[in-house]
């Protein structure tokens, strides 16, 4: 008896292998999760109550509630000065499942989806799991910029989309304009499609942060993906919407129903609540553990590119002279700490560092990762 041929290659991730790792291993500490550490706020929380309170329990329109579309198009109207209507929008599990929707959408078998890289893992599994083919670009030697003619030189006659993130996860670092006109470029000139991973844009450190769903010329071919999960700590409700040409969206709310119908009722007031909640508490928060925990690493000697947005660091260990994996592994069982190595985002010499927790966890981590380093660093001949 067989399975799907599809999932051979595809791999479980390596955030949560490494979660688990530490979770196993007696009085390690872990910074590898991406998961704010505050609770979901109490206004939001409320919206629930009143749902179930009103019966609201049963089947809603597969998309989502007619109001979350509609306040979800507004939001995007007022504070990207994007031209959404209501039927622009579906209301996903997560941005998982938005991804997961996008691409299944998208691609036949044989296809190639560009990634520039180091990027999320789930983006290049989703791929597979579509029998279609992931081509990674690799930006770690243009500052984590995309150089046009790079990108250019990857497309074929297979190429069917590219997948942006920004701010990024690992690094936390933003696409300047110039590499989203790139992107703009080749995805006009090709035909292609463009998704738009921009789960991190509420938590920036700074005032500038564009995203190529700002692109006008190209709007028609670019889905964006949205998460209610970091910006409004709400990891576990798995709420989370797409933006898309109502052309695409009529094929894609096809495979949305028969994946998971929709998103659960008691929720729609809950999200349209959380998008009038302002999260620049959290995101102060997160720039001053960002500034603890630059400022540590600087101490360390370890290079790591300065986060612009999301609350990841991504340091170098390329120093060391072993693979992240190896030494994420030795750091666990030596060093009582885990992260997630760079081999995870397609960046091997470097360890993703989640700076989500609260103040005495970083401080441990940190005293942990200078023990660890130190001790490898004595280790050298």
């Amino acid at each position: 008896m067989s399975i799907n041929s599809a999932l051979e290659n595809v791999h479980h991730s390596a955030i949560r292998t490494f979660t688990n790792l530490a979770k196993q291993t007696p009085g390690c500490l872990s910074l590898t999760l991406g998961e704010p550490d505050f609770d979901t706020p109490k206004e939001i929380e409320e919206e629930v109550g009143k749902a179930f309170e009103a019966g609201e329990t049963h089947y809603i329109a597969n998309n989502g509630s007619m109001d979350l579309r509609r306040k979800i198009a507004q939001y995007e109207q007022i504070r990207h000065h994007r031209p959404y209507s209501a039927d622009n929008v579906i209301v996903t599990a997560g941005a998982e499942e938005g991804l997961f929707l996008s691409l299944f959408t998208l691609l036949d078998p044989g296809d190639q989806v560009i990634i520039p890289t180091p990027a999320f893992s789930a983006y290049a599994e989703i791929v597979k799991l579509c029998r279609a083919m992931p081509v990674f670009l690799d930006t770690s030697q243009d500052a984590f910029q995309i150089d046009g003619q790079k990108l250019e030189d990857r497309i074929t006659d297979r190429t069917k989309a590219i997948i942006l993130n920004t701010p990024n996860n690992p690094t936390g670092c933003l696409l300047d304009h110039q590499s989203l006109a790139a992107v703009a470029d080749v995805v006009r000139k090709h035909s292609l499609y463009v998704i738009a991973d921009d789960v991190y844009q509420q938590l920036v450190y700074t005032q500038d942060c564009e995203s190529i769903a700002d692109f006008d010329t190209i709007r028609s071919q670019t889905i964006l993906v949205q998460s209610f999960s970091k910006p409004y700590a709400m990891t576990g409700w798995r709420m989370g919407y797409l933006c898309v040409d109502p052309d695409i969206r009529y094929k894609m709310e096809l495979v949305h129903q028969y994946a998971v119908t929709s998103t659960p009722a008691p929720f729609q007031r809950a999200a349209e609540r959380a998008l009038d909640f302002d999260p620049s508490a959290f995101v102060e928060t997160y720039r001053k553990r960002r500034a603890f925990m630059l400022k540590r690493l600087s101490e360390m000697d370890l290079p790591v590119p300065t986060p612009l947005g999301a609350f990841y660091v991504f340091p170098s260990i390329e120093e060391f002279g072993m693979s992240s994996e190896e030494f994420c592994m030795r750091m666990i069982k030596e060093g009582g700490l885990a992260a997630t190595p760079g081999s995870a985002f397609g960046c091997d010499g470097h360890i993703r560092l989640t700076y989500c927790y609260a103040d005495p966890v970083l401080k441990e981590g940190m005293d942990r990762l200078q023990a660890f380093i130190e001790k490898v660093r004595s280790e050298k001949p």
